[in-house]
């Protein structure tokens, strides 16, 4: 991989502090995130679980730079992006996030390839990381798609899309993933060929992965679980996988 190591150390890959979020409903404010605080360091694999209502989803636009907190604080590798403007987000979210949606999102024009490149060719210039044409074949390749660059979206299956997003997620190897229910549109076999691929990625390039599911085996597989409820964190509990990495 051509991808620098990103910076360790005391500095969390991310943060957040005293988050919370609200929205007004008619006279009164609907509390969607109460106080959630956490800390993420680099390199490791934590699963974000909740029910649906919970504030899962709406914790991980916060994380990911695509929402803005009611109160609270978000840092990305020590920097607060919380009062950011959106030019400035943008930046941050090319440079040192990469989002994986569960629908994947991919242009359905382009080619797996070009899909790659894609967030090559925003922001600044990616010159350490070589051509984005380079680029995307070496990513393309280690997700198992090597053979497959010049096919467009409709031509692939659905974990091959999924394997496409991830790709796209690490183009400019990113300190941190974030995946919106990675497993939710696949199948059992494709659903672990993720986590393996996961597993696999995060061996090969250092990166942090923060993956919001529903999904038990994602959950086991990660070093960490953090459990949401009505928009407290309420369990920060390390997983067999994790207690096994720090032994």
């Amino acid at each position: 991989m051509t991808s620098e190591p990103h910076p360790r150390g005391d500095v969390p890959a991310l943060e957040a502090i005293a988050v919370t979020k609200s929205l007004p409903l008619g006279r009164e404010r609907i509390e969607i995130l109460r106080g959630v605080s956490l800390r993420i360091a680099h390199g490791e694999f934590v699963a974000l679980i909740g029910p649906s209502g919970s504030g899962k989803s709406t914790l991980l636009g916060i994380i990911a730079g695509l929402d803005s907190p009611s109160s609270g604080r978000v840092l990305v590798e020590g920097q607060d992006i919380t009062h950011l403007g959106e030019a400035a987000l943008a930046r941050v979210r090319n440079a040192k996030i990469g989002m994986v949606f569960q629908a994947f999102n991919l242009i359905p024009t382009l080619t797996a390839q070009e899909n790659v490149e894609v967030p090559l060719y925003v922001g600044a210039p990616h010159r350490a990381l070589g051509s984005p044409a380079a680029r995307a074949r070496e990513l393309l390749g280690l997700v198992g798609l090597g053979a497959r660059l010049g096919n467009k979206p409709s031509q692939l299956s659905g974990g091959e899309q999924q394997r496409v997003a991830v790709a796209r997620a690490l183009a400019t190897a990113p300190a941190i993933v974030i995946m919106d229910e990675p497993t939710g549109n696949l199948d059992q076999a494709n659903s672990e060929n993720v986590l393996r691929l996961v597993g696999d990625l995060r061996t090969a390039t250092g990166t942090t992965f923060v993956i919001a599911t529903h999904d038990a085996r994602v959950a086991a597989a990660a070093d960490r679980s953090l459990h949401i409820i009505d928009g407290r964190l309420v369990d920060d509990v390390p997983t067999l996988v994790g207690v096994a990495q720090q032994g």
